[in-house]
């Protein structure tokens, strides 16, 4: 079942769709609230989150007592760790190199109880995409929760996409030369469906617990590992 409910709440202009908002973020909340779930229940939480973003989603873990592994690029290292650092965080977060579709190599931390992936999936073919959410499923615990943002096919981004007309297993097209501009995405993307995200998780084993669209059209989900 797909549940639609409204998710997020834009940081410019009204008239724009922002996707990386993370105020409000329905689904980083759902995180956030299975962490405290669980931190009240087992006493030990681990937390992946990639990509890294700024760290505030990852703060927000640590200060829910979770360890917290943020994963990114290894050339945003330092000023990942300078993040850390300023949080006062150290002993609750660390920081792993990780280049996509290749989920992080580290062990630390895992199996995870909760992993947040956001936006990395657009960046890959479908194809590529089914291949990381497998290999992410199988670095969560047995009940573990993977919990997914990635940008809509349906937002503001796929004006003028050409992929738009295309099935998700071919969809693989530069934005419109507009949007590219506006979001300064100049590379390849695969942009979803509500339908595709739920696609993609069942062909990668997972179990779907929910799906949801934004107000602005992007796509969340939920699966558990079973």
């Amino acid at each position: 079942m797909h549940n639609v409910r409204k998710g997020e709440t834009p940081v410019h202009k009204n008239t724009n769709a922002n996707p990386w908002s993370e105020d409000n973020d329905a689904i980083q909340q759902l995180a956030l609230e299975e962490c405290a779930k669980r931190q009240r229940i087992d006493h030990s939480v681990s937390v992946l989150v990639l990509p890294a973003g700024q760290c505030k989603l990852a703060v927000r873990f640590a200060q829910l007592d979770a360890q917290v592994t943020v994963a990114d690029l290894a050339d945003r290292q330092r000023e990942i760790e300078g993040r850390i650092l300023a949080s006062g965080l150290t002993g609750s977060i660390h920081f792993t190199p990780t280049e996509l579709p290749a989920p992080p190599a580290t062990d630390s931390g895992a199996p995870f109880d909760i992993i947040v992936l956001r936006r990395g999936l657009c960046s890959l073919p479908y194809a590529q995409g089914k291949q990381l959410i497998r290999q992410l499923m199988q670095k969560l615990k047995i009940g573990g929760k993977l919990y997914i943002s990635i940008l809509g096919l349906h937002s503001e981004l796929g004006d003028g996409y050409p992929g738009r007309e295309q099935s998700i297993y071919e969809r693989y097209s530069k934005l419109s030369p507009a949007m590219a501009r506006k979001y300064d995405i100049r590379n390849e993307v695969c942009l979803y469906s509500e339908r595709d995200l739920f696609l993609l998780l069942l062909e990668s084993g997972a179990s779907v617990l929910r799906t949801m669209t934004t107000t602005w059209g992007n796509v969340k989900a939920v699966a558990v590992r079973v």
